[in-house]
């Protein structure tokens, strides 16, 4: 496979507006078709959802796919497989769907718990689903490090570095790497010129690479082998 850098600007994404709620697809999804935007290794969905206070998403099944949630702002209540949880900045939710999970029979089954809430989500296709389970855990964030926050299935690691300005950090070298500047900016680099927030690398059998940030930026990454 060749080596490639592709920059994912934020003005490319496909914006979907719900009354309560906007999302950014960064692929295809829903009635939005885009056959060069199916999706980036496993990750077949990555989206930046903002809910008002009370908004969110009705009753849904899933399978086949592990989802990681990442909460920016705000505050998601989630009624998951076993009890409902409360998902606050900083802490990471992962939803195993197994063959076939189905919210609980609720009105909506992923609300913002607080107003202007923000989180993104992704959807990691499953070769061999794990069986179905919901965890949420608190990671320890040391500033102006890449610190690896979840491990959702084999080959997939997700990590979150949160920088101050003029902090450098490494991208992984893996098969396939995405990095998402959530918020802040990144400086120039060797790579594209600077990126704003919601802007994004993706990067396929690339060597290591380190970025800066420009402001206080939080970075999310997703590696795959």
């Amino acid at each position: 496979m060749d080596v490639t850098v592709e920059i994912r600007r934020a003005s490319a994404r496909f914006t979907e507006r719900m009354p309560g709620r906007a999302t950014q697809h960064s692929f295809s999804f829903g009635d939005h078709h885009d056959p060069d935007r199916l999706r980036f290794g496993p990750m077949v969905c990555h989206d930046d959802h903002f809910l008002k206070d009370g908004e969110g998403f009705a009753t849904h099944p899933h399978s086949g796919v592990s989802i990681v949630t990442w909460v920016l702002d705000g505050a998601l209540a989630h009624d998951g497989v076993g009890d409902a949880v409360v998902v606050a900045p900083g802490q990471v939710a992962v939803l195993q769907t197994g063959d076939g999970v189905t919210h609980p029979p609720v009105e909506h089954s992923e609300v913002a718990a607080e107003p202007r809430t923000r989180f993104v989500q992704v959807w990691i296709a499953a070769d061999e689903p794990a069986p179905p389970s919901y965890d949420v855990a608190t990671p320890a964030l040391e500033p102006g490090t890449l610190t690896e926050v979840a491990a959702p299935l084999p080959g997939a690691r997700f990590s979150v570095a949160r920088l101050r300005t003029g902090d450098t950090v490494e991208l992984p070298a893996a098969g396939r790497v995405h990095a998402f500047v959530a918020s802040g900016a990144l400086t120039r680099s060797s790579l594209a010129e600077p990126l704003a927030a919601g802007d994004a690398f993706e990067l396929v059998d690339h060597p290591a690479v380190r970025v800066t940030a420009a402001v206080p930026t939080e970075l999310l990454v997703w590696s795959f082998t």
